[in-house]
């Protein structure tokens, strides 16, 4: 299937890619809800001086708005440097774009924004509490998402933090919601940490929109079951670390080895920082597409539960990247331990860079493969 890269919209017409865009996989860099917005800025001729998107996961709204200079208050590295690619792509300079980490705040007062529905009503709750205060009578607040992701929970969300909400008619499946700001509107506090303990006694910190941010999940309760047992004084990375709720086992049963966190989003990370820093004594972390930035053949053992899911679209290619970043970062002998979904079949695809792939775990749903580095 070829892939359009070609987006028109009355702010013009942008050439845009994901990044690590995969041939094998159809996969735009924008959606229905994306073309809704930017027509319905255009329609109401929005202006002002600060401009914010939100959650604007392959830079498509950041591109097409730049002659705005847009703020991008983004949770994913991805984000960022597929947003980079695409200003570029189009013949603008990256520096239109600002560009700010979610566990950060963007500056305010803001004139229009634009709010990309996230997956996790959490991420939305918290984001919309975090954006109403840099928000004024006459800000223009546009929700924007696909109608799978429009419940009356979101709605209810831009009721609760920003004021009345109406929403479009559903086009191409994707619907806006038009909120109006309120001066009255007390929202309250945002969504708190959320923090649990594992079976061992490990405190984890879970924030908005982190994997398995209120409990354990089954595939890393079969993971922390079949963890290696790594020499004193090894190098241990925690790969898509999530929580940190991995780290933090591997800390808790032998606590001198040196730990390395790494994961493309700030909230992970944040979280992770607390929960491995409670436990370890050596660790560092990393906001990292995958393992950029931590040295070749630096590691003894690397940990991952990958994600099948970039978005909403199933695939694979981000594993196989972890893969090859794994086999990249680790030394001569060193091992890779990875749970997953069985259907997925990624015993196969690890023969790719590792030697000894085996089976050292499994349940009705999930397994547990490990392979040596060649």
């Amino acid at each position: 299937m070829v892939v359009d890269h070609i987006l028109t919209v009355p702010q013009g017409t942008f050439t845009l890619e994901r990044a690590h865009h995969d041939p094998g996989e159809p996969l735009r860099a924008w959606d229905a809800a994306d073309e809704l917005a930017l027509a319905h800025l255009a329609e109401v001729g929005a202006a002002g001086d600060r401009w914010l998107v939100v959650d604007d996961a392959h830079g498509a709204l950041a591109t097409a708005l730049g002659i705005h200079h847009p703020t991008s208050w983004a949770d994913s590295v991805v984000t960022m440097a597929a947003t980079r690619a695409n200003l570029e792509r189009n013949g603008l300079d990256p520096s239109t774009v600002t560009f700010v980490p979610s566990t950060a705040d963007p500056a305010g007062p803001v004139d229009v924004v634009v709010v990309k529905v996230p997956r996790t009503l959490a991420v939305l709750e918290d984001e919309l509490h975090r954006l109403r205060p840099l928000l004024h009578a006459g800000s223009i607040v546009v929700g924007a998402g696909m109608t799978k992701a429009v419940h009356r929970s979101t709605i209810a969300a831009f009721e609760a933090a920003i004021g009345p909400t109406p929403t479009s008619r559903a086009r191409k499946k994707a619907r806006l919601l038009l909120a109006s700001v309120d001066p009255a509107l007390e929202p309250g506090p945002g969504p708190a940490p959320l923090r649990w303990a594992t079976p061992e006694g490990v405190s984890v910190t879970g924030l908005p929109g982190v994997f398995s941010a209120s409990g354990m999940d089954p595939g890393t309760r079969l993971l922390l079951a079949h963890l290696p047992d790594p020499e004193p004084g090894a190098v241990v990375v925690d790969l898509g670390c999530g929580t940190g709720v991995v780290a933090a086992t591997v800390a808790h049963r032998h606590p001198d080895v040196a730990l390395v966190c790494c994961d493309d989003s700030f909230r992970a990370v944040a979280a992770a920082r607390q929960t491995v820093g409670a436990v370890a004594s050596d660790a560092t972390f990393h906001v990292t597409d995958v393992l950029d930035g931590v040295a070749d053949e630096s590691a003894d053992v690397v940990l991952c539960n990958p994600p099948f899911h970039a978005g909403g679209a199933r695939t694979t290619s981000v594993a196989y990247r972890m893969f090859a970043g794994a086999q990249r970062v680790l030394r001569p002998g060193g091992t890779l331990t990875v749970v997953a979904n069985r259907h997925l079949g990624h015993h196969v695809a690890l023969r790719r860079w590792f030697d000894d792939v085996t089976v050292v775990g499994s349940d009705p749903r999930f397994v547990v493969l490990r392979g040596r580095r060649r």
